[in-house]
């Protein structure tokens, strides 16, 4: 039987449904910001992701649904965010090549998983775990495409928290991103775990990170004053 903390994704699918759309309104408003759809994207594949998780306590295990959990959330769980953070940190040119590579990874990861034949002597019935492809090497591509991601997400925020830790007037870009790595964080040790067979981290770092990215990003987009008092707007901040 589920127990209480598998029940929590349910609880992070709703923040995930309410957050991607505050990000996608500040996109609409702010064109061309493709950093803003990315993360707008990237929030709304963590909530496929744990809305996956919340099916398989309510309803059970089911193939659809475990694929669909494994390439929204080990997949493409933190790649979106990345590449937001990748198109504020290099040209677009740049971004986008790198954004084909990764995209390729994925893509391959994606078909493999969905191809790869279920061993179901290991499925638990309210609980989802990768070990159940018996293509054991289908779940080599994650690895990759999450330390890379890692890499731009949380080495982005913890680089712009640094460019405005001595400045008092944008301090509260300083706190804003280090509640970003922070929550990047949290995710990752969750993910790591799972595929140590501990899936119930998963639950709990994938609620506080959402959470926390949600802090930062407020905090990010607060408008900055002048010496004269006057507001202006939020310039690139990682989640500007």
């Amino acid at each position: 039987m589920p127990s209480f903390v598998h029940y929590i994704p349910i609880v992070t699918t709703i923040v995930a449904c309410l957050f991607a759309p505050v990000v996608f309104r500040r996109w609409r408003t702010k064109r061309p910001a493709p950093h803003l759809w990315w993360w707008a994207f990237g929030i709304a594949m963590y909530g496929v992701g744990t809305l996956t998780e919340s099916l398989t306590t309510v309803f059970g295990w089911h193939p659809i649904v475990f694929r669909s959990w494994y390439v929204s959330g080990a997949l493409l769980g933190g790649a979106p965010l990345a590449m937001g953070t990748v198109y504020l940190m290099y040209s677009r040119r740049t971004a986008a090549v790198m954004g084909a590579v990764v995209g390729t990874i994925v893509a391959m990861g994606a078909i493999s998983v969905w191809l790869s034949p279920i061993d179901h002597a290991l499925v638990e019935p309210h609980r989802l775990s990768g070990s159940v492809l018996e293509w054991s090497w289908s779940r080599l591509f994650s690895p990759f495409v999450n330390v890379w991601a890692a890499t731009f997400l949380i080495g982005g925020a913890i680089q712009s928290a640094l460019r405005y830790r001595g400045d008092p007037g944008l301090r509260h870009r300083f706190i804003g991103n280090c509640f970003i790595a922070l929550g990047a964080l949290l995710p990752g040790i969750g993910g790591s775990a799972t595929r140590m067979g501990y899936t119930e981290v998963l639950y709990v770092t994938e609620l506080l990170g959402i959470l926390l990215i949600w802090i930062g990003y407020e905090y990010n987009v607060r408008p900055v004053s002048d010496a004269a008092g006057a507001d202006i707007p939020a310039d690139r901040a990682v989640t500007s």
